[in-house]
């Protein structure tokens, strides 16, 4: 049974619950149900063993070795037994589910799975619901791991569909997932490739445990004999139990997976990582948890998670940035890459000297940024905005040291045959694959527009570096926009400086200090006061006699109050001047209109 039938055949429960239950509420019936009967049918072939050791009192680590996983039952039921029993059923399913591990337990707890069993008792359809799933064989023998994790997460994204108010809170599009797994791992493929190879990924905002999930995939995909250990760290108890439930039915430490606030409360301290991924919310306050991370920045400066600034209460993913940079495992040690999706305030909200861009300070000037990738509009359920994927890395290969690719993959996109929510748009196999190659090339590159005479779009071609582009059709055009761009680092900095002007009193002389400092020296006028942002390559002298003196003679520099900025301006990088078209053409068009206007007039009066 593939993944999509057995699915299919979960998704059937749903004809149970209809009329008795929301569309938007068949998920919290279905998913513990199928992890139920998932984790029933793991542990059946050691059931008897397991009994043994619990009748003879054993502590838990001998259950544990009795059932060879990482969990164990040591109640007599199973979901046969249960449906043997119906009068009784709800009271044998709550102390069935009372006699697993305490981390299986916690799993049905953040479900709130005992007030759906008494919801389904009360509507009289719990034994039905029960007998249903006691019929699915869902025994690793039948259905391995990496077929019930891909059911598992088809079920996810069905009711994620069906809930768009909240999908884009917990999931992520899986072709966003896709891409940023590519460029996580495109040039390491060498090293994965490796019998044996262990490696681990971490998200801190893991939601339903896509990321992770789509992450492990890629690298079976690779090579089966890879192991990845994947760790992560969720909010929302809801989401944090389908992730952790997630892990468990693909034979991962549960434990792993914490519950909680990343920002105020770290589950994995002093822990680091391989590889991580992120998609934090967007746009939203830090204001529940500014006390804990303000008392952290102060106290422990660098040697802490937010060491680098504090960006404004507004928007707090800079702070889940920050946060990965402290989980990346040191370069002597091979080194971390990780993925963040971003929207577009990060790159340049924040004037020198502000939080935002002492972050992006620190992370240009110590050369950690690889690359930053526009996705298109409108891909993510709940909102439409602009998004950037950030790739950074400690182990930069030696072509890219000092450098930043920007690729602009706004116009990579098809249409969706169904909107969901705000999502419109989707990139499909093609589109991924060709900015993993531009990211893996590391190269410059154009998109070529072909059109024909009417303006119609023939092709699209990219164009790297050194190659010609194609050539336009006979009365057609050949548009050439950039794609991918390759910059140094300190091409993003500036400085601040403040230009002052002196203070002149009524006559218009300029008035002198009196005393400190300044004494005998032109006082400034604040109301003339004025700053200019100067390059970093710019030699600011010769900026501010260029720029400035001739416009105010009088003008002169307050290097005290100099400060050193960063900011991308990515859109900037990509925009392409397109000159209006000539006057006459323009009047010669405008003339015909007219001309065929009077013509239909005269036929109307004739």
């Amino acid at each position: 049974m593939n993944h999509q039938s057995l699915s299919n055949f979960i998704w059937s429960v749903a004809d149970l619950l209809r009329g008795d239950y929301k569309q938007s509420e068949y998920g919290r019936v279905i998913l513990p149900f199928t992890v139920l009967r998932r984790l029933d049918c793991v542990l059946a072939p050691t059931k008897a063993a397991v009994l043994a050791q619990a009748e003879a009192e054993r502590p838990d680590p001998f259950l544990l070795r009795a059932a060879g996983h990482g969990f164990f039952n040591r109640s007599p039921l199973d979901l046969g037994k249960l449906i043997g029993d119906q009068d009784n059923i709800a009271t044998n399913l709550l102390s069935y589910i009372q006699g697993f591990s305490p981390e299986v337990r916690d799993i049905f707890e953040q479900f709130e799975f005992a007030a759906q069993i008494d919801r389904l008792a009360k509507n009289r359809l719990l034994y039905q619901v029960t007998e249903r799933f006691a019929g699915i064989d869902l025994h690793p023998d039948r259905v391995d791991n990496a077929q019930m994790g891909l059911a598992f997460e088809e079920l996810i994204r069905k009711f994620a569909e069906i809930s768009n108010e909240t999908a884009g809170e917990h999931f992520t599009p899986r072709e966003v997932i896709r891409l940023m797994v590519n460029l996580l791992f495109v040039e390491d493929d060498d090293v994965l490739s490796k019998p044996g190879v262990v490696r681990s990924i971490y998200d801190p905002t893991a939601g339903t445990g896509g990321m992770l999930s789509i992450a492990g995939e890629y690298l079976h995909q690779h090579n089966p004999q890879a192991q990845l250990t994947m760790s992560g760290q969720e909010l929302n108890p809801e989401s944090y139990a389908i992730c952790k439930a997630d892990m468990l039915i693909k034979g991962q430490d549960i434990t792993r997976i914490v519950q909680g606030n990343t920002l105020s409360d770290d589950g994995h301290p002093g822990q680091t990582f391989d590889y991580m991924l992120s998609n934090p919310p967007f746009g939203v306050e830090w204001k529940k948890v500014a006390k804990e991370v303000q008392d952290e920045h102060t106290r422990l400066g660098h040697a802490g998670r937010f060491g680098p600034g504090l960006p404004r209460v507004s928007d707090g993913s800079l702070l889940f940035l920050m946060h990965l940079l402290s989980k990346m495992r040191p370069w002597t040690e091979g080194g971390c890459r990780f993925g963040i999706v971003l929207n577009g305030s990060p790159l340049f909200t924040g004037g020198a000297g502000s939080g935002e861009s002492e972050i992006r300070r620190y992370v240009l000037e110590n050369d950690l940024v690889e690359a930053i990738i526009a996705l298109p509009t409108d891909m993510f359920y709940n909102t439409g905005i602009a998004t950037y994927v950030w790739i950074l890395s400690n182990k930069k290969p030696q072509h890219r040291t000092g450098k930043v690719q920007l690729i602009d993959a706004s116009s990579f996109w098809q249409k969706m045959r169904k909107s969901l929510g705000s999502k419109r748009k989707e990139m499909n196999d093609a589109h991924i694959a060709d900015v993993t190659r531009l990211f893996g090339a590391f190269v410059e590159a154009q998109l070529a527009t072909v059109t024909d005479a009417a303006g119609k779009d023939l092709a699209r071609v990219i164009v790297t570096e050194g190659e010609a582009p194609p050539a336009a059709p006979a009365g057609g055009k050949v548009r050439l926009a950039p794609l991918s761009r390759i910059f140094p680092t300190t091409a993003f900095g500036y400085r601040t400086i403040t230009v002052e002007r002196p203070l002149r009193d009524e006559q218009g002389q300029i008035a002198l200090g009196q005393k400190g400092k300044g004494k005998g020296k032109p006082q400034s006028d604040s109301a003339l006061r004025d700053t200019e942002n100067v390059p970093l390559a710019e030699d600011v002298a010769a900026y501010f006699a260029r720029e400035v003196r001739p416009h105010a003679p009088d003008a002169w520099i307050d290097h005290d109050k100099t400060k050193v900025g960063y900011e991308i301006p990515f859109n900037r990088h990509f925009y392409v001047f397109e000159p209006p078209r000539p006057l006459a053409e323009i009047d010669a068009e405008l003339a015909g209109v007219t001309a065929r206007i009077q013509a239909m007039l005269a036929e109307l009066a004739a």
